[in-house]
């Protein structure tokens, strides 16, 4: 039994608009229509993907104080240089985090956005501001234990929310948004850092102190702003803050409905949320994230050590060329995710920005001049962010319901969390300078994932090929089919 109905033309498309298929509109009337949408698309662009991807940056905010403060005093004082006490350290705020996916990204559809998010990015900073003032390396750890709750439901939620306001050929680009949020943010930050680090002993605090003492700061203000700024899902977008009108929420729930029959929200029961989990495609998506998040990981904790210990810098030089790379990634996230989005291409975009990290991960682990090992970090960093996009624009493109929704972004979060618990042991520095576990593990992570979205195209090809003919309906939704 289908529960929504779609008008589909090529895979994985549909019409273009409700708004555009009345047969009683001029062209003229279709035109000025598809102006209003465009205009109310703009509306939802600026209020949501601004804010969703400052609020995702949070996410690595703590990997980009705590990397640039592996570099400074911070290990001895905390004595997290004994043994694997650093590893431990980031693998705890992991674990904790992925303990509450599930029922933190329920919680966004029961509680609503604003409250939520509001809530946990003001703990999270508060969070932060205390790591300041610890003093043992067991401090550390409950610390991390907090911020790993704390931050449990900003990525599964905030692709929730995403997913939720726009059709689907439209979901990679602004998931690309996202991550230029958070990179430029993770980016500035390192800089940041590399300033805050001259702070070193001023008001009796070290330069690592200051890191999160300033930024725990910011954390709580933008938490403060959330509650303003962010906007509800489509169906209850009047309760957003001075956002659309009612004739505009109308507009943007019918475009909505019309590519995917999801805007309406079934009741909530735990049946329905577990039966989701009998989706083979949950965990095919889930082992994807997990790959991606193996490199991720190693990359975004362990940079600025590899880049003192591997490649020779000082430790200002190595918080400072942190950054750089993240400003890169913007280009090809932004470029690989117009073109997925403009032609309907998932897997094929997926399959060469691995291409592209495998490139670079053998630049990192074989040459011998630094320079050349510093832009093989350009090339996986770019190609890791942008395959976050193009990940989350491929799940969220082949599924439908909101509670469906809501259980593959928890669950894909999870595995993203679980890669980062071994990607946080993967850079071994004992293995210094050339790192050829982290190495190798990174670019066979890639492989695999080539070879799942090969298999996944395979099997929707077969599925809308038998949607075509009148044999399968897919995803409980007449006329919907997969986009590959």
């Amino acid at each position: 039994m289908s529960v929504g109905s779609v008008h589909s033309g090529k895979d994985g498309d549909t019409d273009a608009s409700p708004l555009s298929r009345s047969r009683d509109e001029s062209p003229a009337e279709i035109e000025e229509r598809l102006r209003e949408e465009k205009r109310i698309r703009l509306k939802v662009d600026f209020r949501l993907c601004t804010i969703a991807g400052l609020l995702c940056s949070l996410n690595l905010l703590d990997s980009g104080i705590i990397s640039s403060a592996s570099v400074t005093s911070m290990l001895h004082d905390l004595a997290l240089d004994q043994g694997n006490r650093y590893s431990v350290s980031i693998l705890i705020f992991t674990v904790a985090s992925v303990c509450f996916q599930l029922p933190a990204t329920l919680a966004v559809r029961i509680l609503g956005p604003r409250s939520f998010f509001a809530l946990i990015t003001f703990s999270f900073g508060l969070i932060t501001l205390c790591t300041a003032f610890i003093h043992t390396w067991k401090e550390m750890i409950l610390m991390r234990v907090l911020l790993g709750i704390a931050m449990s439901g900003i990525y599964p939620g905030l692709a929730l929310l995403i997913s939720s306001w726009y059709r689907r050929e439209e979901l990679q680009l602004r998931f690309a948004f996202l991550q230029c949020g958070e990179v430029t943010v993770l980016a500035t930050g390192g800089i940041v850092n590399f300033g805050l680090n001259h702070l070193d002993g001023q008001g009796g605090l070290k330069g690592w102190q200051w890191m999160y003492v300033v930024q725990g700061l910011v954390a709580c203000l933008v938490g403060i702003a959330t509650y303003w700024w962010i906007v509800d899902f489509p169906e209850y977008s009047d309760r957003s803050f001075l956002f659309l009108t009612k004739d505009e929420a109308h507009i943007a729930t019918s475009r909505i409905q019309s590519d995917r029959g999801d805007v309406i929200l079934t009741p909530f029961s735990w049946p329905e949320v577990f039966r989701h989990f009998l989706d083979p495609k949950l965990y095919g998506f889930a082992l994807s994230f997990f790959l991606l998040n193996l490199v991720s990981t190693s990359l975004s904790y362990f940079l600025p050590i590899i880049l003192q210990n591997g490649m020779g810098f000082s430790t200002n030089k190595a918080i400072l060329l942190s950054a750089p790379p993240y400003y890169y990634a913007v280009i090809p996230v932004i470029i690989s995710s117009r073109i997925g989005d403009k032609y309907r291409l998932r897997g094929p975009v997926i399959s060469f920005n691995s291409l592209c990290l495998i490139a670079g991960f053998i630049m990192l682990g074989f040459a011998d001049q630094v320079t050349v090992r510093y832009i093989g970090v350009y090339l996986a960093t770019g190609a890791y962010v942008s395959n976050w996009a193009a990940l989350n624009g491929y799940q969220a493109s082949n599924i439908t319901g909101q509670w469906k929704r809501s259980v593959v972004a928890a669950s894909v979060a999870a595995c993203n969390g679980l890669g980062g618990v071994a990607g946080s042991f993967i850079v071994r520095q004992q293995e210094a300078p050339r790192y050829l576990t982290a190495i190798w593990i990174s670019i066979s992570s890639h492989i695999f994932i080539i070879c799942i979205v090969a298999a996944f195209s395979v099997f929707f090809y077969i599925a809308n090929s038998k949607q075509k003919a009148g044999k399968k309906v897919i995803e409980e939704t007449d006329g919907f089919r997969y986009t590959y």
